[in-house]
């Protein structure tokens, strides 16, 4: 398996960076991996090489390009409170848009074969959704996306297959926010929600044991692996 930074260009003179890491066969379907607001740091670098592992050839946009290039923040106080600041000023409208250059750019790569998927966790996981409205990608997976509730005029333009998981115990996205997100899709057969009993939020960020759960991590991911596998 091989990683490395990648430069993703967009219109004009602006460019930025993305984590690049190839599966062992050197080729495969595409997925952008969408970060959480450390970064794109150790864990999701991890992340990265884990569904690289799996077959896919991964690539991580760094969100935070526009404040700081390449942040990479751990989960300690000096960590939490830059990741978020960096999150207060973000537009999430307009890091969609960057998105799909690095969508573009990915596709663009001899090593992806076939469909590009996007997988996104907590602030990924509502520019997950975002993307996936856009149709620039074939299949998107939603981890505890925050603020979707806010945006569901978005779910008229999105008709891809699309998964979401959500922790029951979540402090940071209410259970009436993720019934507000259920039902604008209750119509959409492709849309498939998992609710995960006695977890967290980021349930699967190792890097936070106070909110990791194996378990649900586990199945979450196989889950996922099913559901790209199945569209990808």
């Amino acid at each position: 398996m091989h990683s490395n930074w990648i430069t993703i260009k967009q219109q004009g003179d602006n460019e930025y960076s993305g984590y690049l890491s190839l599966p062992p066969s050197g080729k495969g379907p595409g997925l952008i991996l969408l970060q959480e607001i450390w970064g794109v740091n150790e864990h999701i670098q991890a992340v990265a090489d884990q569904y690289a592992l799996a077959g896919y050839v991964v690539l991580a946009p760094d969100i935070f390009w526009q404040f700081e290039h390449r942040v990479s923040l751990n989960y300690d106080d000096a960590g939490n409170q830059q990741a978020f600041d960096y999150y207060s000023k973000m537009d999430f409208a307009d890091a969609a848009l960057h998105i799909k250059d690095a969508v573009a750019t990915l596709r663009s790569l001899p090593a992806v074969t076939a469909k590009v998927g996007v997988v996104g966790y907590c602030m990924g996981g509502q520019l997950a959704y975002r993307t996936a409205a856009s149709s620039q990608v074939d299949a998107a997976v939603c981890y505890y996306g925050g603020g979707i509730d806010r945006c569901l005029e978005l779910s008229e333009q999105l008709t891809l297959p699309i998964m979401f998981h959500y922790a029951k115990n979540d402090s940071h996205i209410s259970q009436a926010a993720v019934s507000k997100v259920k039902s604008a899709f209750k119509d959409k057969a492709k849309a498939i929600f998992y609710d995960y009993a006695d977890t967290e939020h980021g349930f699967n960020c190792w890097g936070r044991p106070a909110m990791f759960n194996q378990k649900a991590s586990a199945l979450a991911l196989g889950r996922t692996l099913t559901f790209l596998s199945e569209h990808l």
